[in-house]
């Protein structure tokens, strides 16, 4: 593995890790983590190992704003920096690491780009892919299909009044800020923010996997992503909860087994012609 860093938001720093396949320029896979996410977080690196494996090189990243410094794999330590994301501010980052990764700055440009988008950065990845003919293939694990449906209606109008709203994260007992910020962004930016709309109008291959026992983002949400394009492929995984088994931290060395099918399946869409 090699630890890169790259100028993203604000000129905050992007960590990166990259994990080169044996074959110069290898299919790259890029991994979008989601909300309360980040590049240590539990199997993440038990996930690259296993695309590295299939003869992938792989990428994972933490966004500039998503709240967690370069020292720290646990706690949220910059939970100012957290409050202060935006949707936009994540869609610059994705931007600038998908630019950084064909440069050939760093490493050989790869000949195809596959995102892997959990969650929220489903949804980001979703967005992007429309409009970025560099991707060559989307893949998104428990993706959300609205942006809003990560807040309640009736927190809108506290969070105007007050210019934040907290989310607790059950893992590390923080309240972590949501900053004004973002509903405003969400607002202004409605169109290019509108996930179903880029969902329908996708082009590149897609495949859609979602658990049925997700109770972080409900699985209508994939079928609501796949109505909007049918074209894509809606794979859902029996017991399969928002992370797939997984949790942090992990101590075990091999992927929980339904996070370990899931990784099959996309790798297998991914070496499809």
């Amino acid at each position: 593995m090699e630890t890169l860093k790259i100028e993203g938001s604000s000129s905050r720093p992007i960590p990166i890790d990259f994990y080169p396949a044996d074959q110069a320029q290898a299919p790259l896979v890029i991994f979008v983590h989601g909300f309360k996410g980040f590049k240590d977080w539990g199997t993440h690196h038990l996930i690259a190992d296993f695309f590295n494996r299939q003869g992938f090189s792989f990428l994972k990243f933490n966004f500039s704003h998503n709240g967690m410094t370069q020292d720290q794999k646990e706690l949220f330590d910059d939970l100012p920096a957290f409050g202060a994301n935006t949707f936009s501010r994540e869609l610059f980052d994705l931007d600038e690491v998908l630019t950084f990764s064909l440069s050939g700055e760093a490493f050989s440009s790869p000949k195809k780009i596959f995102l892997i988008g959990h969650s929220r950065g489903g949804g980001i990845s979703i967005i992007q892919t429309a409009e970025d003919p560099r991707i060559s293939k989307l893949a998104t694990w428990a993706s959300v299909s609205r942006f809003n449906n990560l807040w309640k209606p009736e927190q809108e109008k506290e969070w105007k009044k007050n210019g934040v709203i907290y989310t607790s994260n059950s893992r590390t007992k923080q309240e972590m800020p949501l900053n004004l910020t973002l509903l405003e962004d969400f607002e202004q930016h409605s169109e290019k923010l509108n996930i179903s709309n880029a969902a329908s109008s996708i082009k590149q291959p897609w495949l859609i996997i979602h658990g049925d026992n997700d109770t972080g983002v409900a699985v209508e949400q994939a079928q609501e992503l796949h109505r909007q394009n049918t074209k894509s492929i809606l794979k859902i995984i029996p017991n399969g909860d928002h992370v797939f088994g997984a949790r942090h931290p992990w101590k075990e060395e091999t992927l929980p087994p339904i996070l370990s099918e899931v990784c099959k399946t996309t790798a297998a869409f991914f070496s499809a012609p």
